[in-house]
């Protein structure tokens, strides 16, 4: 409840209720919530597919699942199975406050290994939730707040779980978001070293791979990798950068990548680290030490950074770096290791004052962090404001009402991912239930984007429209396609809200 209780107080209840979707459409917090609510309205309205995740009206040509829309696939399949029962118009605000929830909760877990006195438990279970690298992701890529899966994982390791407890949780894993599969699939590995059992080898890995087809991961066969890998890394100075997030250290400098401030853990966390110096792991305790060990040289790569200043210590091959770019920002796999760390002070405080005393320096912690993380606070809040529960759609002119009822698909030309004016021409379509190629998705394939765009141009040029479907303009070549390709008497090109439209027999 207190976990909750902080995503409310941080983020406001405007986000909860599953009618209420202005505040992902307004633009205000990025196209990012845009994308994740399309991915969701369109693979909601569609008929169930294989995979499970397939949402073809979604880019069309271009290929969708839900999987790529990041629209947690988890909760897509469960609320699409109660369509008929429920209309949830999102599901993020309730997804949130699920986050907040879990990371609480299992923070208390962890912490209850070491004692049962409820003040520490509290305490630092509340330091594992008023945490900038948490609220960092749930101020924008909600399923990459998905952090409790790692204290899952670490609960599990710690436990000694077996081979059915952690299927169950690399199958979440694989359901949520896929960047933290390797991290969750780490841990397991520093677990199953124990065992060394066969059968759990290729059963729990077998689990995260049939939720990535579920979610329709494999529709997509290509444009996975990038040069990212060494581009967006952990800089060794970032775990004490407070950035915007802190209040009271001095902004370091830094990388100036996307990633710059998710690392930071705020002053009250970072002053558990010297009772890490208290902490008595024990051998069984070497496989994960050697996971996390593993974890934190990939989140500084081969291209070390030092506030802000790069060197490459070791060369790699242009496609091992393509290869590990498809996770991106390696920085995040700095997370496991830093909630380990906390975990780890948790322990060697405790082992050093008991619980009582420990309890009091852990609610004089907390306090710290609080007041450290204000400007943070401050700043989600001004992206989070009240919003009314719908808006308006952007595209308002007379026009596009009448074009809903003549049209079942809308086209973008050219083709491309996150294109210009794709919010507003996705948002309508999902709106009035049109299939459409405006698409912005985790990952697309630039062949089939290239096929797209000439097929259209073609279509354009020789006045073979398809039948049902209209072409948003983008470009200037496109409209001077679309007028040379005109067919008199039959076909119209419209300006309404600043966009040109070949609106097809009209």
């Amino acid at each position: 409840m207190l976990g909750a209780g902080v995503i409310l107080g941080v983020f406001g209840p405007g986000i909860v209720p599953p009618g209420a979707t202005g505040w992902m459409l307004s633009g205000r917090i990025g196209p990012d919530p845009v994308q994740y609510w399309l991915g969701w309205t369109f693979f909601r309205d569609a008929p169930w597919g294989v995979p499970p995740g397939i949402s073809p009206d979604f880019g069309m040509e271009l290929s969708s699942s839900v999987f790529y829309a990041d629209a947690i696939p988890l909760l897509a399949f469960l609320f699409k199975a109660l369509r008929g029962v429920v209309e949830i118009g999102q599901y993020w605000g309730m997804w949130l406050l699920a986050c907040g929830a879990l990371q609480g909760w299992l923070a208390w877990r962890l912490i209850g290994r070491w004692t049962e006195a409820p003040l520490p438990r509290l305490a630092g279970a509340m330091l594992f939730v008023l945490q900038p690298m948490l609220l960092n992701r749930l101020g924008g890529h909600f399923a990459l707040g998905a952090h409790f899966l790692l204290l899952w994982g670490l609960w599990l390791v710690l436990e000694g779980a077996g081979r059915w407890r952690w299927t169950a949780l690399v199958l979440a894993a694989s359901l949520i978001h896929s960047y933290l599969l390797p991290m969750v699939l780490g841990l397991w590995a520093a677990d199953w070293w124990r065992r060394r059992n066969c059968t759990e080898a290729a059963m729990v890995p077998a689990a995260g791979v049939a939720g990535l087809w579920a979610a329709g991961f494999f529709l997509l066969r290509t444009g996975h990798g990038g040069q990212m890998y060494g581009a967006m890394q952990l800089d060794l100075l970032a775990p004490f950068d407070p950035a915007y997030w802190g209040r009271f250290l001095p902004d370091l400098p830094d990388p100036a990548h996307l990633e710059v401030a998710s690392s930071y853990p705020g002053l009250g966390a970072l002053l558990l680290l010297p009772f890490l110096a208290w902490l008595r792991p024990g051998w069984r305790h070497a496989p994960l030490l050697a996971v996390l060990l593993a974890m934190l040289a990939f989140a500084i790569t081969h291209r070390p950074s030092i506030g802000g200043s790069q060197i490459t210590l070791l060369p790699l091959p242009a496609r091992v770096v393509e290869w590990m770019g498809a996770l991106r920002a390696s920085e995040r796999f700095f997370w496991p290791v830093a909630y380990a760390a906390m975990l780890g002070g948790i322990a060697g405080l405790l082992r050093l004052f008991g619980p009582r005393w420990s309890g009091l320096v852990l609610a004089a912690l907390l306090t710290v962090q609080a007041a450290d993380l204000r400007p943070g606070v401050a700043r989600l809040a001004y992206f989070f404001q009240p919003m009314p529960a719908q808006l308006p759609l952007r595209l308002s002119d007379p026009f596009w009402a009448e074009a809903a009822t003549r049209y079942r698909a809308i086209r973008a030309v050219p083709a491309a991912n996150q294109g210009a004016a794709w919010e507003e021409i996705a948002v309508f379509a999902a709106t009035n239930r049109m299939a459409t190629d405006a698409i912005y998705l985790a990952r697309s394939d630039w062949r089939r984007v290239a096929a797209l765009r000439a097929e259209m141009a073609a279509r354009l040029a020789e006045g073979r429209p398809e039948p049902g479907v209209m072409y948003v303009l983008r470009d200037a070549e496109s409209l001077a396609l679309a007028r040379a390709g005109l067919r008199p008497g039959r076909d119209r090109i419209v300006e309404a809200n600043g966009l040109y439209v070949l609106a097809p027999d009209w």
